[in-house]
């Protein structure tokens, strides 16, 4: 878990002169080995598997399940108490992008070094999948897209169609490999989204910051948290003097029925509700950012936080 204290302080504004001078370092170094190796492309691998990098863990677990035995998937953020939005990456990090026919980056924002990086360092043949750019979405955009359900079925099927552009001659096998993660790997997390939907739909709740919109929306729950709240929390951004006294009074008034929160982010704003919602026994749920524990694939992880949820759910309501 993430050292709460001052992580979100460090969000946007950790892509300053400590993270430019990782970039051009990295880069440097990458570049020094590509000139001396002459090469101007991705260079062939002594494994015959498609190298695949993913900037976060969340994404590589999902690119290595659609992949199986015919890639091999690194991911860069890995550790929980690693911030995606300010990771300097390092000279292996800039290796194993200048090295990967397939590059995954989530985008919009959340992991500009990944952007910058390739875009520093471009490699004939390489393929970028950029998430926010897959669903058309900008900077300002909630960028945990991983939380929504439709926004993963479409990186699912972009990812798919890239390996079999990238090695058509295994394009049955990722398609059936796309079909087992859809129908078997998905089938608890889909089912337990229905449930919850079923039977919650409308119960207010509210989210200490915007990781969780796209899946409590998803859901059908009814968000009370003001979103302006949410964002600057995941921002690291200031909150304004409304937005607490609106969070701390849905807390203490009890109008919401549950409060989920980001163990990974918990800031003195996020702990002083914390405080409220246990104070009034609001049943509590949390989230994280990252898959946690670290070796998790992504649908077990989904399925914790969600069964989390439901139990928080069951218990506000008796239902």
């Amino acid at each position: 878990m993430r050292a709460s204290k001052g992580l979100a302080s460090r969000r946007r504004r950790g892509r300053s002169g400590h993270l430019l001078a990782a970039i051009v370092l990295v880069l440097a170094v990458v570049g020094g080995a590509l000139g001396a190796a002459g090469c101007g492309s991705v260079s062939t691998s002594t494994s015959a598997k498609l190298q695949v990098v993913a900037a976060e863990n969340f994404w590589g677990s999902i690119a290595a399940q659609l992949g199986g035995k015919q890639v091999q998937v690194r991911s860069i953020v890995v550790n929980a108490a690693t911030d995606p939005h300010s990771y300097e990456p390092t000279a292996k990090d800039a290796r194993a992008m200048a090295g990967a026919r397939l590059a995954l980056v989530n985008g919009i924002g959340y992991d500009e070094w990944a952007s910058r990086l390739l875009k520093a360092n471009p490699v004939s043949g390489r393929v970028v999948l950029n998430v926010g750019d897959t669903l058309a979405l900008k900077a300002g955009d909630n960028p945990h897209q991983w939380y929504s359900p439709s926004a993963v079925r479409r990186i699912v099927a972009q990812l798919t169609a890239d390996y079999q552009r990238l090695e058509p001659q295994n394009a049955g096998y990722f398609a059936q490999q796309r079909h087992l993660f859809e129908s078997s790997d998905l089938a608890q997390y889909d089912r337990l989204r229905t449930e919850i939907r079923t039977r919650y739909a409308g119960v207010p709740v509210g989210y200490s910051e915007s990781i969780f919109a796209p899946l409590g929306e998803d859901l059908g729950l009814k968000l009370l948290t003001p979103y302006s709240f949410a964002k600057a929390i995941a921002e690291g951004s200031e909150v304004s003097a409304t937005d607490k006294q609106t969070v701390d009074a849905q807390a203490q008034r009890r109008e919401i029925k549950v409060w989920v929160f980001n163990t990974q982010n918990v800031t003195p704003d996020v702990q002083r509700v914390n405080e409220i919602a246990r104070a009034q026994k609001i049943p509590i749920a949390t989230v994280s950012e990252t898959l946690s524990p670290a070796s998790d694939s992504f649908e077990r992880w989904q399925v914790t936080q969600l069964q989390r949820l439901a139990r928080a759910l069951r218990e506000a309501t008796g239902r």
